[in-house]
């Protein structure tokens, strides 16, 4: 899958120069083109078709002065959002993507909001393993404990973004899961409640007990209890971090959703490793995450590795979208053995199905 996008060089030494002065310019190339879509200038522009609009038909529409709609546009020439042809400016493909792509937009304003101010210390986050950059949002150990605490443009970014990713796996993992037949789960970071929700819809003999910091339970409970599903989920307050903390016993499914990626490879096992106790004797662990080298298209691999910097700087310092082969050595050190990998859900997820050894 994604390791043969990155065997050959296949950029010519004029290509190669010409991309990396997009990665020299490239807080300018995004700041441009976010206010762009946002101001409503490409929208405008769009309405027309192929016509397109003079410079002072843009002015005229957006209200904004000639000397900023005339800079954004001609960065938005270079940056390849807009063509300009006797005097009027169209879009591009690529403008229309910004525009009206659900990932595109996701991913635009999780970096806008989200990661931005903080990336200027992603040389400090690594060199110190601390998200130096989580600084510009709040003063947390680490984002998780501050997500209910965002200024809400923030919160939204974040949501959007994780929810993206995840709820377009939800209605393909759902029967791969069921088909078990599991009755006693553990939600494991189950934040606003979307999986518990969606499994609760989709078996009604199945029973959740979502894990999760106090925050993240208070949103997730307010949702589940609107929805009148109360009688079938519980809620346990629970740092995971804190190894001292045991999780429940009893369940015969443990469900981890985008969840592990929050994690260092040594958290990665000390909390597999308490699954492990929590389990059955046949129990099982299932885990959705999105790994870069499993993905179809590079530009998949690209906004996971991406997103990787963003656990560095903001999240915690110490995490990743991970590579598979890292991820699994993790599985085994814990104890548990994958019985089923199935790639290609939704836009980027594995679902990995482990079982105790032995």
């Amino acid at each position: 899958m994604s390791l043969d996008f990155y065997k050959k060089d296949t950029k010519s030494a004029l290509e190669a120069k010409e991309y990396a002065q997009w990665i020299a310019f490239g807080p300018s190339v995004f700041q441009a083109a976010r206010i762009l879509r946002s101001s409503g200038i490409l929208s405008e522009i769009e309405k027309t078709g192929k016509a397109g609009l003079t410079l002072d038909e843009v002015v005229a529409k957006v209200d904004m002065p000639l000397y900023g709609v005339r800079v954004l546009l001609e960065a938005g020439l270079g940056i390849g959002l807009v063509l300009l042809n006797e005097g009027k400016f169209s879009l591009t493909k690529t403008a229309f993507f910004l525009l009206h792509d659900r990932m595109t937009q996701a991913n635009m304003d999780f970096s806008h909001e989200v990661n931005y101010l903080g990336m200027f210390d992603l040389d400090k986050s690594i060199q110190n393993g601390r998200p130096e950059g989580l600084k510009t949002l709040g003063n947390w150990p680490t984002v998780y404990e501050g997500l209910a605490h965002l200024p809400k443009d923030i919160q939204d970014a974040w949501f959007a973004f994780d929810h993206f990713y995840s709820d377009t796996a939800f209605p393909e993992v759902l029967p791969l899961v069921f088909k078990y037949k599991p009755k006693h789960m553990a939600d494991i970071g189950g934040n606003t409640g979307k999986w518990t929700i969606a499994a609760t819809g989709y078996d009604p003999d199945v029973n959740i007990t979502i894990i999760d910091l106090p925050g993240q339970l208070n949103m997730s409970k307010a949702n589940i209890t609107k929805l009148g599903l109360a009688n079938r989920v519980n809620f346990h307050e629970m740092n995971i971090l804190d190894e001292s903390q045991i999780i429940p016993k009893g369940f015969d499914a443990i469900w981890m959703s985008q969840f592990l990626d929050c994690f260092s490879e040594a958290e990665i096992i000390s909390i597999l490793k308490r699954c492990y106790e929590a389990l059955n004797e046949n129990g099982q662990v299932y885990i959705l995450e999105p790994f870069w080298d499993r993905q179809r298209f590079a530009s998949s691999a690209f906004c996971l590795q991406q997103t990787s910097l963003y656990f560095t700087a903001i999240a915690n310092g110490n995490s990743q979208m991970y590579f598979s082969e890292t991820f699994l050595k993790c599985i085994e050190k814990a104890n548990f053995i994958p019985v089923e990998q199935t790639d290609g859900i939704g836009v980027s997820h594995t679902l990995l199905v482990c079982k105790k050894k032995g």
